[in-house]
């Protein structure tokens, strides 16, 4: 068995996210965990909050977090709210080789738009440059040995894959697109909320975000960067009794004639080299992707309405967090990308 050539640690992994990424570095043959930082949980066994990572982890306990901890990692994830990883990452950078950020600090370039879509200032602009965006099927090369990724979040990589291809090969407007999602609870994270809850959730499907969601910048900026084109998005997110999981419809304005077939043969054109994306005629299920790093797509040309449809499919908190966070980590630290992710969904 080959030794892991790179050592890891994770600021934050009492959380969902920071779960999945522990389950995910006790399979991955080139890193090794040596840090796994949870402030609300320091000093509580790993096993004790997650049963399922038992075998892995045996006795080991999270960590209280100190700048220091960090110091000669390889690469450090950070799975932390928003509005913290602003504060810790200024103190961490340059005690680690590469640090992936799971949160939304860093994603948007423009530090004017935090106000208006975060709601607050945003509290060191001077590092907004530095990062990369981390969606690789679209920025693999900026990716590659970067030192600071933003990872993509779950809401907007879903609709950026469903548009992206049919944008860049001008088969549809910039303007006007609109992103509906249906999302698993598990998104909203681990501490418990009014609006989480079994008995709010089960047997319910409600809109939020309105006009207002936070992702609907990260969502235009990726597809304008993609494609070189302006874009308008009507985002809107939809809570249902899912545990994990999520799926994008997605409308646009055709720029002209075409069919089915010829979309679809534009989405498989857009994502011929990229090992985790799957194009079909089928139309895509969040059941398909469970467990895996795999995103699922199809389109629709409807000449009734004069509408283009696109649906994607991924796990939130694989493809949508987690397991986009070690892809790029794997192509941060030289490794092939697909190391430690799953291609297939586990079934039923």
């Amino acid at each position: 068995m080959v030794s892991p050539s790179f050592s890891v640690g994770i600021v934050g992994a009492s959380g969902y996210t920071g779960a999945e990424l522990l389950r995910l570095l006790s399979m991955h043959p080139g890193f090794e965990l040596k840090v796994a930082t949870g402030d609300s949980m320091a000093g509580t066994s790993v096993a004790d909050l997650y049963p399922s990572l038992a075998a892995a982890y045996g006795y080991r306990v999270f960590d209280a977090f100190r700048p220091e901890i960090v110091d000669g990692l390889d690469v450090v994830f950070c799975g932390l709210p928003h509005g913290v990883s602003m504060t810790v990452i200024p103190e961490i950078r340059g005690r680690a080789g590469h640090i992936v950020d799971l949160g939304s600090d860093f994603r948007l370039h423009d530090a004017t738009l935090y106000p208006q879509w975060y709601g607050a200032d945003h509290t060191c602009p001077e590092l907004l440059d530095d990062f990369v965006y981390g969606l690789p099927e679209l920025f693999r090369h900026d990716i590659e040995g970067a030192e600071l990724i933003a990872a993509t979040g779950c809401n907007a990589a879903t609709g950026v894959f469903a548009l992206a291809p049919l944008l860049k090969a001008g088969m549809i407007e910039g303007h006007g697109l609109i992103v509906d999602v249906v999302t698993g609870v598990s998104g909203a994270g681990r501490p418990p909320k009014p609006n989480t809850t079994f008995c709010a959730v089960d047997e319910d499907v409600t809109a939020y975000g309105l006009l207002t969601h936070r992702h609907t910048p990260e969502i235009e900026q990726a597809l304008t960067e993609c494609t070189g084109l302006e874009t308008s998005v009507l985002f809107t997110p939809h809570l249902a009794p899912l545990n994990r999981g999520i799926i994008a419809t997605c409308y646009g304005r055709p720029t002209g004639t075409f069919t089915t077939e010829e979309a679809i043969e534009a989405m498989r054109d857009f994502y011929a080299d990229d090992p985790f994306i799957v194009v079909s005629d089928r139309s895509p299920s969040v059941k398909a992707t469970l467990g895996s790093n795999t995103v699922h797509l199809t389109a629709r040309v409807d000449p009734r309405t004069g509408l283009v449809l696109a649906i994607a499919t991924l796990d939130n908190l694989m493809k949508g967090a987690s397991g986009m966070a070690v892809q790029n980590a794997n192509l941060a630290t030289g490794q092939p990308e697909t190391t430690g992710l799953a291609l297939a969904g586990v079934y039923p």
